[in-house]
């Protein structure tokens, strides 16, 4: 009998661990709008085939690529390294150790590699792989994951923290808790002063700054929508949407060629996940739930071309993922390079004439 009666506790404990244990998240409820049918708004819908898998075996988790003037391609591995890739001897080698985990790269007008470490902050690379920090906040608020960044025309440095509740490590409970943690800063070298600009974003995501520096945008990867904050004009200090109803997780953004903007979704929306969004208390019980039954980014590969208006002129997928999670595009000559939560290597490919 006593055999028995513990089978019969087991579930009910099990229950009970589900409906009442602990959890780090308070979550609010909301209602996702539908996504647009970013197909039918695009004016070229293109498969994004073949990809050349660059540093491959070298590059791991690589956030965010960069391109020097030289064409070496640099990637922000998950180690705490910045790895640089040489296409003319096709050998990768370590070129700096932030000590964090980088995520953002842009270099500056100097050739300086600027990094936004999510642990270690906002950073600066010089050309011979010295690292030295350039901010990590203000004295009233520290950033506490610095996730992109991009440099204006005049040195300013716009970038963004993820959130100021969850570390990297735990950024699906930030999603699942969907309260605005996020924030977007700027950093005047010149001056050496760092300003809070926007606060309570949905995880504050990839910048990118326009080439005349009139505006500035930012991914909500929370809330599948862009925001542009203006820096000129009759609305400079405003921030207003930009793109809306995502079909997925914007991640990394930048400033291409011919007025485009290269925009990356990391993994298409869930229905049951977004039907789950109006409900605080189930969400609570997906947190108590082990990593491997909880939700996970499926293989996907998206990536949009827009112009200054918000006008998608290209659409590059592969539904398959063959190069999968991409969370950064960086435009040079007519190649994109792609940075990954995923893969071993960062991954290029020809744009279309």
């Amino acid at each position: 009998m006593t055999g028995k009666r513990g089978l019969w506790l087991l579930p009910l404990a099990l229950l009970a661990y589900l409906l009442f244990w602990p959890v780090p998240i308070e979550p609010v409820a909301w209602t996702p709008p539908p996504p647009l049918d970013y197909e039918a708004l695009a004016q070229r819908v293109l498969p994004m085939k073949p990809i050349e898998r660059l540093a491959a075996g070298e590059c791991h988790a690589c956030e965010d690529v960069a391109v020097d003037s030289a064409g070496r391609v640099y990637g922000a591995d998950e180690r705490g390294i910045i790895k640089r890739y040489d296409p003319a001897a096709g050998r990768t080698e370590d070129f700096a150790i932030t000590g964090g985990r980088p995520l953002g790269l842009h270099f500056d007008a100097g050739g300086n590699l600027l990094v936004a470490d999510a642990i270690e902050g906002l950073l600066s690379v010089s050309p011979d792989g010295r690292v030295r920090l350039l901010s990590t906040g203000t004295p009233e608020r520290r950033v506490f994951v610095a996730d992109d960044l991009d440099i204006a025309p005049d040195g300013a440095v716009y970038f963004s923290d993820a959130s100021r509740r969850f570390p990297l490590t735990q950024y699906k409970l930030d999603l699942l808790e969907h309260r605005p943690n996020g924030s977007f800063w700027v950093y005047r070298p010149d001056e050496g002063r760092t300003e809070l600009l926007l606060d309570s974003l949905h995880f504050a995501n990839g910048v990118a700054v326009s080439a005349e520096g009139d505006f500035v945008l930012v991914n909500e990867t929370g809330a599948y929508r862009v925001l542009r904050y203006w820096l000129k004009g009759p609305q400079r200090g405003r921030a207003e949407v930009f793109l809306d109803r995502l079909p997925g997780f914007p991640d990394g953004i930048s400033r291409g060629e011919n007025g485009l903007f290269w925009l990356t979704l990391l993994s298409p929306r869930k229905p049951a996940l977004d039907a789950l969004m109006a409900r605080p208390f189930l969400r609570k019980i997906l947190a108590r739930l082990p990593a491997f039954l909880q939700p996970a980014p499926e293989p996907w590969a998206y990536v949009l071309g827009v112009d200054a208006s918000g006008r998608v002129r290209y659409l590059f997928q592969d539904p398959e993922g063959a190069y999968q999670q991409i969370s950064s595009v960086q435009q040079f000559g007519n190649k994109l390079y792609l940075g990954s939560l995923a893969e071993d290597a960062v991954g290029v490919f020809t744009l279309p004439e």
